[in-house]
């Protein structure tokens, strides 16, 4: 007879698979990337938190999480990355975990909207991705694991009117994510996207309640998620459970894109 699994519990913790690593999340001060740095703290994990708009507010968010390390840094800029990945290697040794999060919107529909505007979305989202992941790669492949969780939305798959630029940004980011897991697998490392729908932050607080309850109405579940429930589905793709889960995109939007 086969041996019952055992269920996860106080017994059979996952800190157990991450305590000690070392992690860092862009766009880290409030929203989603805040919740994966308290939940992955949570989890025995060395966090350091990015952010590039508001240093106060990146100061008052690692305030918040025992042991988090600030980095405040523009990650669309490749010289500000390095600097950034050097600072880490010297504090903490390198980065086991690498959470792309950091994002900008400045919506315009396609026939106004400025090159400048288009340039900046693509730079902090996908630029910031790319230079991010290749800096975190050196230490990864030194130590032959690593984890990449790479947040995209919907509109990378149905694209979203109005916000060509970022619609552009989370599509090229999924492409980036499959190559990214091709070429860094023989090395122990994972690269995956991770696509929430609706999330109750920051940014849709400003909704209408009229735009609000639409939105609702075409969620099968009912409801916005919580960031903290991202959150545990991005600590699941960091964890050795999903170290054979790679090239992938976990969809997290309460039935939204099912249809």
């Amino acid at each position: 007879m086969l041996p019952v699994p055992r269920p996860p519990g106080a017994d059979d913790p996952m800190d157990l698979e991450l305590s000690g690593k070392r992690a860092l999340i862009t766009g880290a001060s409030r929203g989603i990337g805040f919740a994966t740095a308290r939940r992955l703290a949570g989890e025995g994990v060395r966090v350091a938190m990015n952010a590039g708009h508001s240093r106060e507010g990146l100061e008052g968010a690692v305030a918040r999480i025992d042991g988090a390390v600030a980095c405040f840094a523009d990650v669309s800029d490749p010289h500000a990355v390095d600097a950034m990945f050097r600072t880490l290697a010297q504090e903490m040794g390198g980065i086991d975990i690498l959470v792309n999060n950091a994002a900008v919107t400045r919506d315009s529909l396609v026939m106004m909207l400025q090159p400048t505007a288009w340039r900046e979305v693509l730079a902090v989202g996908l630029d910031g991705a790319f230079h991010c992941a290749r800096a975190a790669l050196r230490s990864m492949i030194g130590s032959r694991w690593g984890r990449i969780v790479n947040v995209v939305s919907p509109a990378a798959f149905l694209g979203k009117p109005g916000a060509a630029n970022y619609a552009a940004a989370k599509g090229a980011l999924v492409a980036l994510t499959r190559t990214l897991a091709a070429e860094s697998a023989r090395h122990g490392i994972t690269a995956n996207a991770i696509c929430p729908g609706w999330v109750e932050t920051e940014l849709v607080a400003a909704l209408s309640a009229k735009r609000r309850a639409a939105e609702t109405a075409r969620i099968p579940a009912g409801r916005f998620a919580h960031p903290e429930e991202v959150a545990d589905a991005i600590l699941f793709l960091a964890s050795e459970r999903a170290r054979y889960v790679t090239g992938t995109t976990l969809v997290v939007d309460g039935g939204l894109t099912m249809r």
